[in-house]
């Protein structure tokens, strides 16, 4: 099939396959005619790097899995270099998870303090929301 087919086939764009190609990820391969020609393995190649690009992989870690398959792998997460890159993301996630759980609290203790200060402005003023905003450059309510 020609670039065009691949694309539409694969969801992407002729540009994107292009690119692909010139990372050492796509085959590039030509006919006769100097078109680019592609068959179903390729298809699956790109198939496989979109699919891993959707869980977060970014280009380069998709390489082994593309490497495993052109090898000529069922899939392309039977080899031990396509293994090795699950078990470093799932580290990366979990530093990640571990970040924003931290992120979280911090957030979690800003909005307690912030709704304790405004319960107690609110007990000071007699007022279920709180005090009027002064304006401080005026001296008057608004």
């Amino acid at each position: 099939m020609r670039i065009g087919e691949l694309a539409a086939r694969a969801g992407t764009t002729t540009r994107t396959l292009r690119y692909y190609e010139s990372r050492g990820l796509l085959p590039a391969r030509r006919g006769g005619n100097g078109y680019r020609t592609y068959d179903e393995g390729d298809l699956r190649l790109l198939r496989q790097i979109r699919t891993l690009q959707d869980f977060g992989f970014d280009l380069e870690e998709t390489r082994p899995f593309v490497e495993c398959l052109r090898a000529g792998h069922p899939e392309g997460d039977s080899c031990p270099a396509s293994l090795a890159v699950y078990r470093r993301k799932l580290g990366d996630l979990d530093a990640l998870i571990g970040e924003l759980r931290a992120v979280r609290g911090q957030v979690g203790e800003q909005l307690a303090r912030a709704e304790r200060a405004m319960g107690e402005l609110a007990a000071e003023a007699g007022v279920p929301g709180g005090p009027d905003p002064v304006c401080e450059l005026e001296g008057r309510t608004r």
